[in-house]
Formats: C-alpha cells, sequence, structure tokens
C-alpha cells in the first residue's frame, strides 16, 4: 500500500519554467546563426551548379561538332540569363550575372552565338558568370582548339 502523509516526497515528472526558458533561449540562438548560414550555402551552390552548367553546355557542343560533323552554336542572352543549344534551354539562377563575349559576326540582336566547328576549333569567346557575393567565373572558349577552360576573379 501506498502510504500518504507528511513523510512521502511528492516527485513531479516534468520542466519547470526555467528549464524550458533556457532551452528555448539556446534554440533560438542556433537558428540565428544556422539559417543565414544556410541561405548562403543555397546560393553557393545554385551559383556553382550554374557555372558547372554552362560549361557542360559548351564542352557538349564541342563534342556534338566534332562527333556529327556539322557546326553547333550555344546561344547565350544574357540579359535573361538564359543559354540554348540544341533543343536544351536553361535559366541561370536570380542571384548571378552573365556577360557573353562572342564574335560580332554570329550575334543576334542582344543574344551572343558561340559556335564550335567539326575540326575541333570555334568562333572563340566565353562567358563571365557573377555572384551577388562577389566571386566570378570567367569560362573562355579557345578559337583554336574549341576547350573550354574556366578562371575565378573577384567581382568589381
Amino acid at each position: 500500500m501506498w502510504a500518504t502523509g507528511a513523510s512521502t516526497p511528492h516527485h513531479r515528472r516534468g520542466f519547470t519554467l526555467v528549464e524550458l526558458m533556457a532551452a528555448l533561449a539556446i534554440a533560438a540562438v542556433v537558428l540565428a546563426v544556422a539559417v543565414p548560414s544556410s541561405v548562403r550555402m543555397y546560393d553557393t551552390i545554385r551559383y556553382r551548379e550554374a557555372v558547372r552548367e554552362v560549361i557542360t553546355m559548351l564542352a557538349t557542343a564541342r563534342y556534338r561538332a566534332i562527333a556529327s560533323g556539322l557546326p553547333q552554336s550555344v546561344e547565350v542572352v544574357p540579359g535573361e540569363r538564359r543559354l540554348r543549344f540544341d533543343d536544351k534551354s536553361t535559366v541561370l539562377p536570380a542571384n548571378v550575372k552573365m556577360a557573353v563575349h562572342s564574335a560580332k559576326e554570329l550575334n543576334r540582336g542582344n543574344t551572343g552565338v558561340i559556335r564550335f566547328y567539326p575540326e575541333g576549333g570555334s568562333s572563340g569567346g566565353g562567358v563571365d558568370i557573377e555572384s551577388d557575393r562577389g566571386r566570378g567565373v570567367s569560362i573562355r572558349v579557345d578559337w583554336l582548339m574549341g576547350g573550354v577552360t574556366q578562371q575565378t576573379y573577384a567581382a568589381r
């Protein structure tokens, strides 16, 4: 039997108000630090994905020109942050700026064109991509060999 009376201590389960407030304060500090860091990380991931997408599209066009024996063109519309090759079109994220350097003879209005030829060469040019965090990548296409290279720089 259970005895009731003053000699039996009562143990309550749960947390005190002070313990709950301390836990909430720690959680608030962790969230205050984690949320801005995760936003920066997400923007960085999107920026790197944009760079990879441009390099892949240019390299694919070069490969297809050599394999098919026909010239292949990549169209770059910097104002829309859009690239087009064959039937594929991609738009880069809003947190990047884009510029294109291409042969004036091939351009169409506000669209820059980088063309790859069957013997491996190209019209030359490149695409610059800048993040809103002050980083940039210059992706260059060699006119003689058609090679695609990249070089990082600090955005102005």
